[in-house]
């Protein structure tokens, strides 16, 4: 038997057919809820590589700091309650489910209870809005784990899943940061009134840094990306859109944050803090940081940011400013049902909301879209493997 999967494309694609959903799954990355699940969850995150609690437990800092509480949680308990109150508005029967990849409530265990309460096909939304490995491709993977456990001894699956596409340059997704970042450089000019915007402003957006080697596999051969992985790509497109409508005349640029692993392998630049150091010798004097690659507040936003970067701002006398995240924005909740109808209804592409020469994105990744190159090669040795023992039996 073949096991439906997510990743079942050859190539990426769009999915124009439409579906009758029986429910949506609000899918999040999950976070500790008290200092005992500080260290459980951070062996969740690092599962299959290996590394001792002692390590963790320096890592485990920021956690600590906010007594062992992420905010995700509870961000995503109200993003589900949001977005089952906004199909409810627009008259539309659809159960809104929440399933987590590292903490509970776990994605294996919802979609088996989905499955056990006769759902056939769910819709499922990730929290994240653009394509990586961690942020798209290892989510199909989950599901496809998961699944592999409930579709088993069938003649059919039990379960078919379709995930929304990343929706980087959805007007759901970007106008809530155009209205947000606006209105912070308005705080901002109101609380240090000899700041000229264009003269003395520099906006930074923010996101999530990868390994260079990862970040120029990551997304398909698509013509519009000229070479360049589809990541730094959508980043750099969104935060154009953003900057043109929310603060045109000044200067803006995109800067990485969160970086981790061996001082050896090079990251995406320049960090968040060493962009910031940068500023005074420029002569700007105020900075507005635009997290554009998170949409909740949670901890590496609070941490990261709040705390980290707004430091190196004080500490070089740098008036500042972060800008929310949407969080639970009826504009962005409202872009994502409308995202959600897109698949239900299978939209033509062309009708398909998207503001950058990228989008919109394909609904269904390619085989190898967005692998990373260590499991690209782990991949191919596990094929090689197999093929090599199927030769080996047949000439037996």
């Amino acid at each position: 038997m073949t096991l439906q999967t997510v990743l079942t494309a050859p190539t990426a694609q769009f999915d124009t057919e439409a579906h009758a959903y029986d429910a949506l799954v609000l899918l999040g990355f999950g976070g500790p809820e008290g200092q005992d699940d500080v260290i459980p969850f951070l062996r969740n995150v690092t599962r299959g590589r290996g590394i001792p609690d002692e390590r963790l437990e320096e890592v485990a800092h920021h956690y600590r700091h906010f007594g062992g509480v992420s905010p995700i949680n509870e961000q995503n308990r109200q993003l589900r309650d949001a977005l089952q109150a906004e199909l409810e508005r627009r008259g539309i029967e659809l159960p809104v489910l929440w399933g987590n990849r590292n903490w509970a409530p776990y994605l294996p265990e919802v979609l088996g209870d989905a499955a056990a309460q006769g759902h056939e096909r769910v819709l499922v939304l990730p929290t994240s809005a653009f394509a990586s490995y961690s942020g798209c491709r290892q989510y199909q993977e989950n599901l496809d784990e998961a699944l592999a456990g409930i579709n088993t001894a069938t003649e059919r699956p039990r379960l078919v899943v379709d995930k929304v596409r990343p929706y980087f340059d959805h007007p759901g997704f970007l106008d809530p940061w155009i209205t947000a970042t606006r209105r912070s450089i308005a705080e901002l000019l109101v609380r240090e009134p000899d700041l000229e915007a264009a003269r003395d402003v520099r906006v930074i957006f923010t996101t999530h840094s990868v390994p260079n080697s990862y970040s120029g596999a990551f997304g398909p051969d698509h013509e519009a990306l000229a070479g360049q992985g589809a990541y730094e790509a959508q980043h750099l497109a969104a935060a154009a859109e953003i900057a043109a409508a929310a603060c045109p005349g000044v200067t803006w640029e995109l800067a990485y944050q969160s970086r981790s692993g061996p001082p050896s392998q090079p990251w995406l630049e320049p960090d968040i803090n060493d962009a910031i150091a940068e500023l005074p010798a420029q002569g700007v004097r105020g900075v507005v940081i635009v997290p554009v690659g998170f949409v909740s507040d949670h901890m590496e936003v609070l941490w990261d940011l709040d705390t980290e970067a707004l430091d190196t701002c004080a500490e070089l006398g740098l008036a500042a400013v972060r800008v929310p995240t949407p969080g639970i924005d009826p504009v962005y909740v409202a872009g994502l049902i409308d995202l959600v109808l897109e698949r239900r209804d299978g939209t033509a592409v062309a009708d398909r909301p998207s503001r950058t020469n990228l989008g919109p994105w394909f609904d269904v990744c390619g085989a190898g879209c967005c692998e990373t190159p260590a499991r690209a090669a782990a991949a191919a040795a596990r094929l090689n493997r197999a093929a090599h023992a199927q030769s080996a039996e047949a000439h037996q």
